[in-house]
């Protein structure tokens, strides 16, 4: 029997003798813990890895939680925010809520109440994803023509020439989105990559190119080419049509293609 995956909490709280009570009461409710008792040490892990919530206490050593979600949000490190602080003046809760916070709780608490709270916030941040197809591709955006076929995000299909219509994987279509977006430009491996899963996600380079192999083979099936979408040794792709004229950067000129 498959087991959901427990969600990872990231306590970034300098009171060492609380965090150990809040990871032992949010691991006897399923719950994964990490923590980190400074604003620069949780950052550095959320630069790499992906945390479903993070529990930020306001005032610690190195600087406040308000400025550390400040800096995530700067480099594009969305986490669902909860304030856990002494401070219970009602400046700081708008503040934190103005930041972006999704609930701000005060010490002292109840652990059932945290832990009630925390998965308030898992299921109305999971809700708001829900529309996501992957990380740049929503249900509701519109269709686009590509190499001769429709492609329909919000049923998740293809439609090629003679009235065919195909079923599309999520990560394939969002491939096509980022490629369709950047006519004519380099794109790094990595950079697609991070469009289509996440910046933190963990995927490499042979996964990337063994989706791209399905979406050549999908339309080659009904007779359609990709040769304008080539490899950039090296790099990573172009999608460059006759009607477009590529636009290689410099670091990138020397680059050959296939």
């Amino acid at each position: 029997m498959r087991t959901e995956p427990k969600p990872l909490i990231l306590i970034v709280e300098d009171e060492e003798e609380l965090a150990k009570l809040i990871c032992l009461h949010l691991e006897d409710a399923g719950m994964q813990t990490q923590v980190y008792n400074r604003c620069a040490l949780a950052l550095r892990f959320l630069k790499k890895n992906f945390a479903n919530l993070l529990l930020l206490d306001v005032n610690l050593p190195d600087q406040t939680g308000f400025a550390l979600l400040e800096e995530l949000k700067s480099k594009d490190i969305i986490v669902p925010t909860i304030f856990l602080t002494g401070n219970a003046l009602e400046v700081n809760k708008v503040r934190g809520f103005e930041l972006g916070g999704d609930d701000y709780i005060t010490k002292p608490f109840g652990f059932p109440e945290l832990v009630a709270r925390i998965r308030a916030v898992l299921r109305r941040a999971e809700s708001t994803t829900d529309m996501n197809l992957t990380k740049n591709v929503k249900v509701m955006d519109e269709p686009f023509e590509f190499c001769g076929a429709r492609i329909l995000p919000l049923r998740l299909e293809v439609e090629f020439p003679k009235g065919k219509t195909e079923k599309i994987g999520r990560k394939e279509l969002g491939i096509l989105a980022h490629i369709h977006e950047n006519c004519g430009v380099v794109i790094p491996r990595k950079a697609l990559i991070h469009a289509v899963w996440g910046i933190h996600a963990d995927v490499k380079s042979r996964s990337l190119d063994q989706y791209i192999v399905k979406v050549r083979e999908l339309f080659k099936r009904h007779g359609l080419s990709l040769d304008d979408f080539r490899t950039v040794h090296g790099v990573g792709y172009i999608f460059s049509p006759e009607s477009a004229a590529p636009t290689l950067t410099k670091k990138h000129n020397s680059g050959s293609l296939d």
